[in-house]
């Protein structure tokens, strides 16, 4: 029944309910009150549980984004701490990127969560890439890269992630994605570029930690 039909009609009553945090609507016959009562009581009754539900929906991804950064940290530290600034020229193949700049993204890439909700966006020209020197150096940039995105996130509110992120260069606009959902893809882009470092250990005779279970270095079980 659409709303303009009901216009007018004193004798329906709105009955509203909440079902597993889903609303429910009835329209049932009743002898007293205005349909402009009613109908205020429905909107208002709506907006304060989707204010909750928005609310709710905001702390479930963003203790859920805390709690898969967390289960990543350790294994992405163990790399981090391996790779011996010797190899950071070091290419598998001409066309790839080096390991050290393989290296640095692992490190840093929990930075761009806390650029995405801080800032809104990231630009080529202005994002100062982080210069260090030893591999103590890249482990600590990692630590704060990582503290700072946890930090952000247990700030992070529903307006943060409805949001449009910008991938910018020079203030052009390369890429445009929802925040809520740049932020579980940022995370997934972390862990595959973690995957690439492994391999260029693996290629180098370097131990590999255990990621997600035993590797051929580390038997956790």
């Amino acid at each position: 029944m659409k709303l303009v039909e009901l216009i007018g009609l004193d004798y329906w009553r709105w009955r509203v309910y909440q079902v597993n945090n889903l609303i429910r609507v009835n329209v049932v016959p009743g002898k007293t009150g205005k349909l402009f009562t009613d109908l205020k009581f429905m909107a208002l009754f709506f907006l304060q549980n989707r204010k909750k539900q928005k609310a709710m929906e905001t702390y479930d991804l963003a203790s859920a984004s805390i709690k898969e950064l967390e289960a990543e940290y350790t294994a992405s530290k163990k790399c981090l701490e391996r790779i011996p600034e010797s190899l950071y020229e070091y290419k598998p193949h001409p066309r790839s990127m080096g390991m050290g700049y393989l290296a640095l993204l692992v490190a840093e890439i929990p930075l761009w969560i806390t650029f995405m909700i801080e800032k809104g966006e990231v630009d080529f020209a202005t994002y100062a890439r982080y210069e260090w020197k030893t591999t103590q150096d890249l482990v600590d940039h990692f630590e704060e890269c990582f503290q700072g995105a946890v930090k952000a996130l247990k700030g992070v509110t529903a307006e943060d992630l409805e949001r449009p992120f910008y991938l910018k260069n020079d203030g052009q606009v390369i890429f445009e994605i929802p925040q809520k959902d740049n932020l579980t893809m940022t995370i997934n882009h972390w862990v595959h570029h973690r995957g690439q470092l492994t391999v260029y250990m693996r290629l180098n005779d370097i131990p590999v930690p255990s990621v997600y279970g035993p590797s051929a270095d580390e038997k956790v079980f």
